[in-house]
């Protein structure tokens, strides 16, 4: 019997033409260790995508945006990510992270390099993946 996927919701965040996400933190057994990801996370039984949503950014840097709108659905045989997207109406310095090694607003072209410099981390770190597929997405959408 085959497993299913995974279902989580991430949030694009953008301000003044850059995005906010998440250095994930560099230990052995999570997903993407070390790389830059978009915030979120799973969705737990009984949630929607959007409720999933709201609850993650409010875990992970106590924040909620006003009305996430949904961008696309990306699915693959271990995971479906229900990607939303909204404005970030606070400065970077009102929010407080809570999960992972370090946050950052990266560029369009840090983000078609597929690296972005961390000052906590010092050092370049990676993008995840499918997050850096998900954000060219989104550039070449907005």
């Amino acid at each position: 019997m085959k497993n299913r996927p995974v279902e989580v919701a991430i949030a694009i965040l953008h301000v003044s033409g850059q995005f906010l996400m998440q250095l994930r933190d560099d230990i052995p057994g999570i997903i993407y260790p070390g790389c830059w990801g978009l915030f979120g996370g799973h969705i737990e039984a009984g949630e929607t995508p959007l409720y999933a949503l709201k609850r993650e950014l409010m875990e992970e840097i106590g924040y909620i945006p006003l009305a996430p709108v949904q961008f696309r659905c990306y699915s693959d045989s271990e995971v479906i990510r229900h990607v939303y997207h909204a404005p970030l109406t606070v400065d970077l310095s009102q929010l407080v992270l809570n999960e992972g090694w370090d946050m950052g607003l990266l560029t369009p072209e840090d983000i078609r390099r597929g690296s972005c410099y961390s000052a906590i981390a010092r050092q370049v770190r990676p993008l995840g993946r499918p997050h850096q597929q998900i954000m060219l997405d989104f550039i070449d959408w907005a």
